[in-house]
């Protein structure tokens, strides 16, 4: 019997819904090897201390801040996106919207993971809501962290309860008793009647429309725990604005590299078609075009700045033996190869778009490690008589193994949403009209 539309597909989601196939598992097994040696490093942390790290009493923070800064941005960034989709309800949006959510959720549980591995007595943790200071700029960024995470978990299982009650119901599937009984549990007895749609809706649009301040707020508290201290580098009013730009920035590009993989995967280029790739490439470049506004105002203000201490903090940016190269391929990455490549009509095609979305991962990467690493080596205070491993921040195999692990948990985070539910909301696609993606506007720039 011929398969409705919407029914062929689901069944492209065949693996890892009914059983996970051998390439699930095998990224599955690599991925947990990652964790373990990230969990064997983190035991050697905890015996041995931040010794074994580079982390010392100057830069007492490295790849870990690094990577908490980034990930947690990556959270908020799915978090507004996922909410726009869902509040403009652009059509073109439908089978994207979920990899945002999915993203969501992922960099709020893993990024503030990191910020724990930089504790040296991880068993005072609870001495941060037990002991909390509400003057403290850590208390807010802890409030919001935990803010936007139950709004995130909250908004995605709303959003899947639809696809819980298909797959509950479903025929073409063949799927274990099991998970037929979870699915009938998360459903919570969804029929599709008129009431439940009603709510359904009117709980996402109160969501999404919580999500967006929410998100912008909490990751402005992060920028601003750095802008309101003295540091030069840090002292500044355009941190928090910086934080949101990038984090918004990097949310594309993961949206276009998970769209990429997603699509490979599972062979959905009749729903995550090529126009999609171009409406996120043309985002891209305008974030490109932002962040390189922000860079120049972060630099020129430091530069004009005639004391000692930011003179020498600026003269690192610029300097090969310093950070020049980091600055260099910040620039490159993030704002040269977008801002050139993606006005050339010939190159906005999905691999190639895929291709600039991960050098601009990597650059906005780099973009962290710069904001954390040259401040903390450059102190008030001339520094003398010290042993240069103790000025000069270099991290060890133990952050690197933690910062894979780290990686590999949000990847295992993802096949498992992927076990139980589709990546593409396949009950809101069917409950609507024809997607059609038009042509994007640029493209009569050719």
């Amino acid at each position: 019997m011929a398969l409705s539309k919407y029914d062929e597909l689901l069944t492209k989601f065949r693996k890892p819904l009914e059983k996970p196939g051998r390439n699930w598992w095998m990224l599955f097994i690599a991925m947990s090897i990652l964790v373990a040696i990230g969990i064997v490093a983190l035991i050697l942390q905890i015996v041995y201390g931040h010794v074994i790290t580079g982390m010392r009493d100057h830069v007492v923070w490295g790849l870990f801040i690094v990577n908490f800064i980034f990930f947690l941005g990556m959270g908020y960034a799915g978090a507004i996106m996922a909410a726009i989709f869902h509040l403009t309800k652009l059509k073109w949006t439908k089978p994207i919207h979920r990899i945002a959510e999915m993203f969501a959720l992922v960099g709020s549980c893993v990024g503030p993971i990191f910020i724990f591995l930089c504790i040296g007595r991880l068993d005072k943790i609870l001495n941060l809501f037990i002991y909390a200071r509400l003057p403290s700029p850590i208390t807010w960024d802890v409030i919001a962290i935990m803010t936007a995470l139950i709004f995130d978990f909250t908004y995605l299982y709303i959003a899947h309860i639809r696809d819980f009650a298909k797959l509950r119901d479903t025929k073409v599937l063949n799927l274990p008793n099991w998970k037929r009984n979870l699915y009938r549990r998360l459903s919570l007895g969804y029929r599709g009647a008129p009431e439940q749609i009603k709510l359904l809706n009117q709980a996402q649009n109160i969501l999404a429309v919580t999500i967006i301040p929410t998100a912008i707020i909490a990751y402005s508290l992060l920028g601003w725990l750095f802008g309101m201290s003295l540091r030069p580098g840090w002292h500044s009013t355009i941190f928090a604005p910086e934080f949101v730009i990038v984090a918004l920035y990097s949310g594309i590009a993961m949206l276009i590299l998970l769209m990429w993989i997603y699509r490979k995967s599972f062979k959905l280029q009749q729903w995550i078609t090529d126009q999609h790739f171009q409406y996120l490439g043309f985002a891209m470049f305008i974030f490109s075009m932002a962040f390189a506004y922000i860079t120049f105002s972060e630099y020129i203000t430091e530069w004009y700045n005639v004391s000692e201490t930011s003179g020498k903090w600026i003269s690192k940016f610029l300097d090969p033996s310093e950070f020049g190269v980091y600055s260099f391929f910040t620039i490159l990455l993030a704002i040269v190869i977008p801002g050139i490549l993606l006005i050339i009509p010939r190159l906005r095609t999905p691999n190639k778009i895929t291709l600039i979305a991960i050098a601009v991962l990597l650059g906005l990467w780099i973009k962290r490690y710069l904001i954390i690493v040259p401040t903390l080596e450059t102190p008030f205070f001339p520094i003398q008589d010290m042993r240069p491993e103790y000025v000069h921040y270099s991290a060890t195999w133990i952050e690197w193994a933690l910062t894979l692990g780290g990686i590999a948990l949000g990847i295992i985070f993802l096949m498992i949403f992927n076990f139980f539910a589709p990546v593409v909301p396949v009950s809101d696609i069917e409950h609507s009209d024809e997607i059609v993606v038009p042509k994007p506007f640029y493209q009569t720039l050719k």
